[in-house]
């Protein structure tokens, strides 16, 4: 037990060695101490420097958040607080403290943090000397062919072959400008080559500056005036509504025969839009008889009772005959124009706003197909607002239904460039 309490430290023995920390009672926004950072060159030692502050910073911010500015003056040198110093102390703060010995106290202050930067007073005035492009692509070549890799070594030598003589070309430039004038003057303009494209389009023949949709496409550009007159509707007449879709070329087109009931219905049935109707569901049944068109025969009986001048008129306008063989054939080039004319032809039965997906369905294409000739025709594909639906005569129910409208002024698709792959 001696040996024991002979080794306890006595009370307060250490107390000597501990070092008390405390804030400095400063007010905080007094002139303090200021940590600086040389990075490249520390002034001499005899070097005094200066805090400035901004005339309009609050007199009751710490001084450690002020943005104040430090300078000063060497023999050589001025050094002065950098921009980056705000960035420098963003995020941190620092601390300086002052060790008292007699009292083995530490007080310590918060204070900002420069960076500071240095300019040489003998080079003030001088001007920077300008480098050229050239210069600068020069030099830089001179590096690359010393450091550089085998691969930059290769380009720079590709850079230098391929590299245009400006003054040798001073010679011909005015003999390249007139051989530039004489090619392209034959090259059409804007408008000319919008013309162009416009007119070689497979859809009706049409007219852009019609101020009506019913005046885009011309009923008789469409149907030839002798054919539209060849078409008879007396049996359609004289037959019973409900036994009238039997006398259609094609009676299994549900947008036909919806249409049909609806002539059918009215008090009186109308001569010119029964015409088209009729025209249309011979499109149709010449659309699914395709395969037929090289067997004139085959294909008028398939088409029933529709007079021989419609269905010449279908042959020649629709098909084509290849060089290499003398029977006639439906082409996509041809198909694309039998189902423009004829979407051309349902959009003026359905005042100019067509349910498309009712035809695609008829013609067991893609909505999306359908609604892209359509779109060729100058049509915006949309669902219809109330005050549309209540002037064509529509439900409520049918503005859930995206239709093809045709509008004026006409405006169609603009062809895309594509891009050339470098």
């Amino acid at each position: 037990m001696a040996s024991s309490s002979s080794k306890k430290r006595k009370r307060g023995a250490d107390d000597a060695d501990k070092v008390t920390l405390q804030v400095s009672n400063q007010p905080p926004a007094q002139l303090g101490p200021v940590l600086a950072s040389f990075p490249a060159l520390q002034p001499p030692k005899s070097t005094s420097f200066q805090c400035w502050r901004r005339r309009n910073a609050s007199d009751n911010e710490p001084f450690a958040s002020q943005e104040t500015l430090i300078a000063g003056e060497a023999d050589t040198v001025d050094f002065y607080s950098a921009s980056e110093f705000g960035q420098a102390s963003s995020g941190c703060s620092y601390l300086i403290g002052v060790h008292d010995k007699r009292t083995n106290t530490t007080t310590l202050r918060p204070a900002p943090l420069h960076i500071l930067a240095r300019e040489v007073k003998a080079l003030k005035n001088l001007a920077p000397m300008e480098v050229t492009t050239e210069e600068r692509m020069l030099e830089r070549n001179n590096l690359g062919e010393a450091f550089g890799t085998k691969k930059a070594k290769a380009a720079i030598r590709a850079r230098e072959r391929n590299r245009v003589d400006v003054d040798a070309m001073r010679g011909v430039t005015s003999h390249l400008q007139e051989t530039i004038l004489a090619n392209t003057g034959s090259l059409p303009t804007q408008e000319e080559a919008k013309a162009s494209a416009d007119s070689s389009r497979l859809i009706p023949s049409h007219n852009v500056d019609a101020q009506r949709p019913q005046d885009v496409y011309p009923l008789h550009g469409i149907i030839p005036e002798a054919e539209f007159n060849a078409l008879s509707i007396a049996a359609f007449k004289a037959a019973e509504p409900s036994q009238r879709q039997q006398l259609l070329p094609y009676s299994r087109s549900n947008w036909v025969n919806q249409h049909l009931r609806l002539l059918s219905s009215a008090p009186k049935l109308k001569k010119s839009e029964m015409k088209i109707l009729l025209y249309i569901s011979t499109m149709f049944a010449f659309k699914m008889a395709s395969r037929l068109v090289s067997k004139k025969d085959e294909l008028q009986a398939r088409l029933g009772d529709v007079p021989g001048i419609v269905v010449d008129g279908l042959l020649s306008r629709f098909s084509e005959t290849a060089r290499s063989a003398n029977a006639a054939q439906v082409t996509p080039q041809s198909e694309t124009m039998l189902l423009t004319h004829m979407f051309a032809l349902c959009l003026r039965i359905d005042d100019y706003a067509t349910d498309t997906t009712l035809i695609a369905h008829d013609l067991s294409m893609p909505v999306e197909k359908v609604n892209t000739l359509f779109k060729s025709l100058g049509c915006k594909i949309e669902k219809l607002d109330h005050k549309q639906l209540k002037q064509l005569g529509l439900p409520d129910a049918a503005g859930d239904t995206k239709r093809a409208v045709l509008k004026v002024p006409v405006e169609f698709p603009k062809v895309r460039q594509r891009r050339t792959r470098r």
